[in-house]
């Protein structure tokens, strides 16, 4: 099974089961797959809070379940054959509706309520309330009449168990003072911690030396 054809990519490390805040929100997304009606949950955060984890993972959830689901960023152009088949779809994900243009947010709306009426689950990702995005008047008051999650914070503790669980299905240890320095001195960021320990890893591996502080100083030029 895949995207019903869409040449959309997914990050097959983006799953429900790894992703650790918000324990509340996951559960609610594992009941709806049990379920056979319409649902539409809105999730908003910052950037780097896990938003796309959390579509993805359940679009990748759906999928292993066998179920018809698809993973759709705003940001970009929409599938022009999309609305021949929302009716066969059972799990639709809506990323970053915030930064969508403004002559996909009608066809968004459309989208959006023939989901509706056909009983597909609905997920979609803003950075803010939907009363506070920048999108046409109706549309904002739709989305304001979903189930509403913001997305915890991370901490440093967390943003260390995500990076953990991402090294570890590497089969790599990390030690907890190479995210200590990263914290201090690049970022946290988790988006920009992750691609700077793929960029480690596969420094690492080309070089064949571990991954301490002076690699990372000289790797990430610091």
């Amino acid at each position: 099974m895949n995207q019903l054809g869409l040449p959309i990519s997914l990050n097959s490390k983006m799953l429900l089961d790894n992703f650790i805040a918000n324990s509340e929100l996951v559960n609610l997304i594992h009941q709806l797959f049990q379920k056979k009606k319409a649902s539409e949950i809105y999730i908003y955060g910052l950037t780097g809070q896990g938003k796309t984890h959390v579509l993805q993972g359940a679009v990748l959830k759906a999928l292993e379940m066998d179920k018809n689901a698809i993973y759709i960023d705003c940001i970009g152009s929409f599938p022009e054959h999309l609305f021949d088949f929302i009716g066969q779809l059972n799990f639709i994900s809506f990323d970053n509706v915030d930064l969508i243009s403004c002559d996909n947010q009608e066809i968004f709306f459309d989208l959006y309520n023939r989901a509706r009426q056909a009983g597909v689950v609905v997920l979609v990702s803003g950075s803010n309330l939907p009363s506070d995005l920048t999108v046409m008047k109706d549309l904002k008051t739709r989305l304001s009449l979903a189930a509403v999650y913001k997305l915890e914070e991370l901490n440093d503790e967390l943003t260390m168990d995500v990076l953990n669980k991402q090294m570890s299905d590497r089969n790599l240890t990390i030690d907890s003072k190479i995210y200590e320095y990263l914290f201090k001195n690049y970022s946290r960021d988790l988006n920009t911690l992750v691609s700077a320990m793929n960029e480690l890893d596969k420094a690492s591996l080309q070089s064949k030396k571990a991954i301490s502080i002076p690699f990372v100083k000289t790797v990430l030029q610091l």
